[in-house]
């Protein structure tokens, strides 16, 4: 069984041949990815079924939805650190405004914020954007 596989049934998600290969490339990244850029890796199939398959790894903690400022969603990879008890996405986002890309920076993590009363948070996101380490040099 791969690896993909593995994690997939760890979340209680059906391995289906694309699943896994988006699960696949969404490994391979390195920097949050928009649904068109994952299309643009997988010709033959269908923009629905990416469309879904995003959306099921969403629901099910595998991937988290990233708003940078560009009106694209962005798509990358939780952080799982010790399994599901542990698991927050809740650290900044870095995007490069010269090459466009947006990157996870797990190490730095959004504090918690205590909110008056019958204040209820949906999402929280924070952003940073400038120019990354690829395109400084």
């Amino acid at each position: 069984m791969e690896e993909s596989e593995r994690q997939l049934m760890r979340f209680g998600v059906r391995p289906t041949a694309m699943r896994i290969l988006v699960h696949q490339f969404m490994v391979s990244q390195n920097s949050a990815v928009s649904l068109s850029s994952i299309e643009g890796n997988f010709e033959k199939s269908d923009r629905t079924t990416l469309y879904r398959t995003l959306k099921t790894f969403e629901e099910k903690c595998i991937v988290h939805q990233i708003d940078d400022g560009t009106g694209i969603p962005k798509y990358a990879l939780c952080d799982h650190d010790d399994g599901m008890a542990n698991h927050s996405d809740l650290h900044l986002h870095f995007h490069c405004t010269k090459c466009n890309r947006t990157t996870c920076l797990t190490e730095h993590r959004i504090p918690q914020i205590n909110l008056p009363d019958k204040f209820i948070p949906e999402d929280v996101n924070m952003l940073v954007k400038g120019t990354c380490e690829h395109c400084n040099q």
